[in-house]
C-alpha cells in the first residue's frame, strides 16, 4: 500500500515540476536485527510556499507491535539521536500530535494513517526556508508486553529554496465578440493552505489593473488524499480592447510567498476597412490610393476595378503594394480610360470586407458631334452637347439680347445637352455661338443654321407606307378574282349534274330486251342530243 501511494504522489509531483525533487532513489538502511528503514538517498529539494514528501517505510522485529510514529527535526545532520538533543524539534506525532513545535502544527501529516502498515511517509506543506534540515524517525509500541521504542539513526535531508515555479496560464483561441475563459493553475499539488489567485491586466507601458466585465471562479480539485490542484478561471467577452494586452495571474501562498505569470492576449478580429487618397486627378497625373484594414492576423488585401474579375497586378501603369495592413494602388499617366470604380477587398479568416471608391479623371469641355441648329416654320431650334469632368456648363451669348426664347437642359453622367428655341423673326444670322466651360477650361463653337428638309428616315417611312398600300390593293384584287372563279366553277358543276339526271331518265325506255344492245357510247350521245333538242322545244318526246 505504501508503494502505491508513494509512487502515485511522486508521479503527480514530478509531472508538475514537483514540490520536491529527490537527487537519488530510496535506499534501505538496517541497524539491529530486523530494524530497517527505507529513505531517500541524498537530498530532497523543495521550494518555499509549496510542499515536500518524505518517502519512508520501515521494518521491526516480529514481536514489536507498532503503536505510533514520531518525526524529529535534527539541529545537525551529524547527530546520531536527534530525540536526545535539547535543540531537537518534534514535527510530527501520530498520537494526536502531542508536544509538536508550534511552527509545524497543521503542516505535517502521514500519507498512510494506519501505522501498523509501517508506512512512515509524511508530507510537509507551506514550506519555509527554516524547514531545511535532517529529519529522523522514531517508532514506539509494545514488545513482550512492555512499552518499547526504536530510533532510526538514518535521516531524510531536505533543502528549501526560494520559490521559482510559476503558475500555468491556459489561453484558448480568442475571437472578437466571443466569450472566452482563461485558466490559471497554481504551481504544486499541495494540500496545505489554499493559495490566493488574482488576475490583472495592462496595456504596454501601463500599470496593472483589474479586468473589467469579467467573471472569476476559484477551484480546488482533490487528486489524492494529500494532493490538491488549485486554479482560477477568468471569463470575459473578448473584444479588440483586449488585443495585445498583458494578463497576469498572481498566486499568493500564505500571503508571504508570491509567484506570477504574464501572457499577452492575441484577439482575432477584422474591422475598419478604409480607402484614402485623392480620387479626382488630372490627365497625366498619378493616382495614389491607400486601402487599410485593422485586423489580426493580417488580412490579404487586393485591388480590382469594377467590371474586371482579375486583381490589378503590378505593371507599368499600376503598382498595388501591400505592407503592414495596407495596400497601395498607384497608377501613372492617368487618362479618361482609368476613370471608374475601384474596389479594395480584405480577406480574413473571420470574414471578407469590401469597400469601393469612384475615381474621376478631370478634363476640359468638348463640344460633341450632334450639336447644330435648324430653321423650321419660322422657328429656330439649336442643340449644343458638351462633355467634360467636372460637368461643364453651356451658355448662349445670343440670348443676352433676346426676350423671347426657351431653354431646355439635360444631364447624363459627365455630358450636358442644352437646347434653345427662338422665333426666327428676332434673329437673322447664319450661325449661333455655343460656349461650354468648367474649372479646367472653356470651348466655343459656331453652330450653322440649316434649313429644314425631310430627313432620309422620313422618306423611307413614306416609301414604306406606299409599299404597304400597294400590297393591300393587290391582295384585294386577287381575293375578288379568286372568289369569282370559285363561283363560276360551282355553277358549271350544277349544270352538268342536271344534264346527267335528264339523260339517265330519257335512256330507261330505250332499253328493249327483245333487241340487240347498241354501243353504249352511241346511245349516250343520241340520248343527250335528243334531250337537248327537247329542252329547246319545251317538251320531251316519249
Amino acid at each position: 500500500m505504501f508503494v502505491v501511494i508513494w509512487v502515485a504522489l511522486v508521479f503527480c509531483v514530478r509531472g508538475n515540476k514537483g514540490e520536491a525533487e529527490a537527487t537519488s532513489s530510496l535506499e534501505n538502511y538496517c541497524q539491529t536485527g530486523s530494524y530497517c528503514i527505507n529513505l531517500t538517498k541524498g537530498e530532497i529539494t523543495a521550494e518555499t510556499g509549496l510542499c515536500v514528501v518524505l518517502p519512508c517505510s520501515f521494518t521491526t522485529e516480529a514481536d514489536f507491535n507498532v503503536k505510533g510514529l514520531i518525526w524529529n527535526k535534527c539541529n545537525s545532520a551529524a547527530q546520531q539521536r536527534c530525540d536526545h538533543s535539547d535543540t531537537t524539534k518534534k514535527v510530527f506525532n501520530s498520537n494526536k500530535n502531542e508536544n509538536i513545535e508550534p511552527e509545524f502544527k497543521g503542516r505535517v501529516s502521514l500519507l498512510e494513517p494506519d501505522v501498523s502498515k509501517k508506512n512512515c511517509s509524511i508530507i510537509i506543506n507551506d514550506l519555509r526556508k527554516s524547514d531545511s534540515g535532517s529529519y529522523q524517525l522514531r517508532v514506539f509500541g509494545n514488545r513482550n508486553g512492555k512499552t518499547d521504542g526504536f530510533t532510526f539513526t538514518s535521516t531524510a535531508n531536505i533543502t528549501v529554496t526560494v520559490l521559482s515555479q510559476k503558475p500555468t496560464v491556459t489561453v484558448p483561441p480568442l475571437i472578437e465578440g466571443h466569450q472566452t475563459t482563461l485558466t490559471c493553475t497554481a504551481p504544486g499539488l499541495c494540500s496545505g493552505s489554499v493559495p490566493e489567485i488574482t488576475w490583472t491586466w495592462k496595456n504596454t507601458g501601463e500599470n496593472g489593473s483589474h479586468i473589467p466585465g469579467n467573471i472569476t471562479e476559484f477551484r480546488s480539485e482533490n487528486l489524492t488524499a494529500v494532493t490538491q490542484r488549485h486554479s482560477s478561471t477568468l471569463t470575459l467577452n473578448t473584444s479588440t480592447e483586449h488585443h495585445s494586452t498583458e494578463v497576469t495571474c498572481k498566486v499568493n501562498f500564505t500571503r508571504i510567498k508570491t509567484t506570477e505569470e504574464t501572457v499577452t492576449l492575441n484577439v482575432t478580429y477584422v474591422k475598419n476597412l478604409k480607402i484614402s487618397g485623392a480620387t479626382t486627378v488630372k490627365p497625366g497625373d498619378t493616382l495614389n490610393l491607400t486601402c487599410s484594414v485593422d485586423s489580426f492576423p493580417a488580412s490579404s488585401l487586393t485591388w480590382t476595378k469594377s467590371g474586371f474579375n482579375e486583381s490589378l497586378n503590378k505593371n507599368d501603369e499600376s503598382e498595388p503594394l501591400t505592407q503592414g495592413g495596407q495596400a497601395f494602388l498607384i497608377i501613372h499617366n492617368m487618362t479618361a480610360d482609368h476613370s471608374g470604380q475601384y474596389i479594395c477587398t480584405a480577406k480574413h479568416q473571420i470574414q471578407t470586407l469590401t469597400k469601393h471608391t469612384d475615381v474621376t479623371v478631370t478634363s476640359s469641355p468638348k463640344i460633341l458631334n450632334g450639336s447644330g441648329c435648324m430653321n423650321q416654320s419660322q422657328v429656330l431650334t439649336c442643340v449644343c452637347i458638351s462633355q467634360g469632368v467636372p460637368l461643364p456648363t453651356i451658355t448662349w451669348p445670343l440670348l443676352k439680347n433676346l426676350t423671347e426664347y426657351s431653354v431646355c437642359i439635360t444631364v447624363s453622367n459627365h455630358r450636358m445637352s442644352s437646347s434653345i428655341t427662338v422665333p426666327l423673326t428676332t434673329y437673322h444670322r447664319t450661325t449661333i455661338e455655343c460656349v461650354s466651360s468648367n474649372e479646367h477650361g472653356e470651348t466655343k463653337e459656331n453652330l450653322i443654321i440649316l434649313p429644314y428638309t425631310p430627313t432620309n428616315n422620313a422618306m423611307k417611312w413614306y416609301l414604306y407606307l406606299f409599299k404597304i398600300l400597294i400590297v393591300m390593293l393587290l391582295s384585294g384584287i386577287i381575293f375578288c378574282l379568286a372568289r369569282e372563279w370559285h363561283r363560276n366553277k360551282q355553277m358549271s358543276s350544277g349544270n352538268l349534274a342536271e344534264k346527267m339526271e335528264m339523260v339517265t331518265t330519257q335512256a330507261v325506255p330505250l332499253v328493249d330486251a327483245g333487241h340487240e344492245e347498241e354501243d353504249d357510247g352511241t346511245q349516250y350521245e343520241e340520248a343527250a342530243e335528243a334531250a337537248t333538242q327537247s329542252r329547246r322545244n319545251g317538251h320531251i318526246e316519249t
